[in-house]
């Protein structure tokens, strides 16, 4: 638990994704970073007093470091980044809002489906015309109760459903008693945060980590430079002034091995992962399969300092294997890079409780991560 905090105090947050063709996105942050551990410790930490994390759109749907909750209050309050289904909802019905708030305080903790059977029965109403995610109405006003803060996210359950609970019944009392901050300290609390996450970043980096609005990240910006918390730096390829944080440790070497996720802070901003590492990675979960150049979830290799390779992954869990479907090198990537990823292959299906990695089929990497992995 103690590499948790600390990992997540350094971050901020773990975004939340229920893809889980190899492990769902928020469990990789901490895996990458320190290795195989116990999944439970993050639903103990979200779930359990003294939480630890909250659910809440820092970034996008994020497990957040609970002391972050006063520097998000500024955007409970003016509903920054809030979709346009919460915000017609509580415009249109502002009763049903209500009626929905009151059945969370008498009824909760619930879920959304929960909700609706204690209001219609059987009879929910559900907008099938788009091709995601078809809310009712009620889970409209649950989303929107959830945005303003009233309510949060006590659980998840089996179906990775939120659970909804009156924030005051989930967000620890002494957490809850501190001041909100304001737009603007809010801001640079923000912006500091983002800029000891990722070391050294240009403005629009810093902007997206936290999803910040522009005009008072660049005031959080000038005013941290000013104080000597931020130092602006020029780097070597980028067309654009960064920034690198007073604190940033830069070691004179770095003995990382790691599979990223497709969602970690590391590369989650494209443009900075192309400049920093000249990798230029897309996600193709949306993109139909014959159009897809690597695969449908392929993961960044960190070996050192740079980013050396990337592999299409998939868990078989009935079949208790670790599937490499695909897996391709960079130019740059040194001779053992199919030794280095067959060995992190082996730590990864261990730790998702597989037994065996088949090898790959696809990619430039495919031949030499075989025979790596001991397949003829």
């Amino acid at each position: 638990m103690g590499h948790l905090t600390r990992t997540v105090r350094r971050l901020g947050f773990f975004q939340i994704d229920s893809v889980n063709v190899l492990q769902r996105a928020h469990f990789m942050p901490l895996y990458s970073r320190c290795g195989p551990y116990d999944t439970a410790l993050l639903a103990r930490a979200a779930e359990r007093p003294p939480r630890r994390v909250f659910e809440y759109w820092a970034h996008v749907a994020t497990y957040v470091d609970i002391d972050l909750w006063p520097a998000m209050q500024h955007r409970m309050v003016e509903r920054h980044g809030m979709w346009g289904s919460m915000r017609e909802i509580a415009q249109a019905h502002p009763g049903l809002v209500e009626t929905v708030l009151d059945l969370v305080r008498d009824h909760g903790p619930l879920t959304a489906r929960e909700a609706d059977a204690l209001l219609h029965g059987e009879n929910v109403t559900r907008d099938r015309s788009n091709w995601g995610w078809n809310w009712s109405a009620t889970k409209k006003a649950l989303e929107y109760l959830f945005f303003i803060g009233e309510i949060t996210a006590a659980r998840r359950n089996g179906a990775f459903e939120r659970v909804y609970d009156l924030s005051e019944r989930v967000i620890p009392a002494e957490v809850l008693a501190r001041p909100a901050l304001d737009a603007e300290e809010a801001h640079r609390h923000l912006v500091e945060h983002a800029a000891r996450a990722l070391g050294v970043a240009t403005e629009p980096c810093l902007r997206d980590y936290f999803r910040t609005s522009p005009a008072p990240t660049r005031r959080a910006v000038g005013s941290l430079v000013e104080d000597g918390v931020l130092r602006p730096v020029a780097i070597e390829g980028w067309s654009r002034p960064a920034y690198l944080h007073a604190e940033a440790r830069q070691p004179r070497r770095v003995d990382a091995r790691a599979l990223l996720s497709p969602f970690d802070p590391l590369v989650f901003e494209r443009t900075r992962a192309e400049q920093l590492f000249d990798f230029r990675y897309r996600i193709e979960i949306y993109v139909p399969e014959a159009k897809r150049e690597y695969g449908y979830y392929v993961l960044p290799f960190l070996l050192g300092e740079r980013i050396v390779a990337r592999v299409d992954l998939k868990a078989d869990r009935a079949g208790g294997a670790l599937n490499v479907v695909g897996a391709w090198a960079e130019s740059y990537a040194p001779d053992d890079v199919a030794e280095q990823l067959a060995a992190e292959l082996q730590v990864l299906s261990g730790w998702l409780g597989l037994s065996e990695v088949r090898p790959p089929a696809r990619g430039d990497l495919a031949p030499a991560l075989a025979k790596a992995l001991g397949v003829a």
